[in-house]
């Protein structure tokens, strides 16, 4: 096999489409375009959301809450996650990534009090809930907060 006789698997590749090379290929004249019009014209078109003048319905729509734009958000897991873990070990960030319980975890975690716990761990969080804390102590563990 030589460099000049590689090619693309058949299928894999496509002719683009021809606008504007005569009226037998079908996209001639116009080019699929119609006829004048603000979306006939070069650099034609409007934004998005926009609606011909109409109070878009983004801004006909109250706005409701607050939405803090600095939050961080943790990633959560539950207590049942945890029983793959030996008995006292120390279960931080690091340990989850490892065994494939938590993914990127960009800005830490959240344990939740979901399934049972029989092993007494020290489990390292960023946040605890009222009854992952609960489990977590109830099974002989420690639940630190970092």
């Amino acid at each position: 096999m030589k460099l000049n006789e590689l090619s693309p698997a058949l299928g894999s590749t496509h002719v683009g489409k021809r606008k504007g090379r005569g009226h037998a290929t079908g996209n001639g004249k116009t080019a699929g375009r119609g006829h004048k019009g603000q979306k006939a014209r070069s650099g034609g078109g409007v934004r998005v959301g926009f609606e011909g003048g109409q109070m878009p319905l983004a801004r006909r729509i109250p706005k409701r809450g607050f939405h803090n734009i600095f939050a961080k958000p943790l990633d959560a897991i539950n207590v049942s996650a945890l029983e793959k873990f030996e008995n006292g070990a120390v279960v931080d960030r690091q340990a989850l990534l490892d065994a494939g319980i938590l993914g990127a975890c960009r800005y830490g975690f959240k344990v939740l009090g979901m399934g049972e716990l029989t092993k007494n761990l020290t489990v390292k969080a960023n946040a605890f809930s009222e009854s992952a804390k609960s489990k977590i102590e109830a099974a002989g563990g420690k639940a630190e907060v970092v």
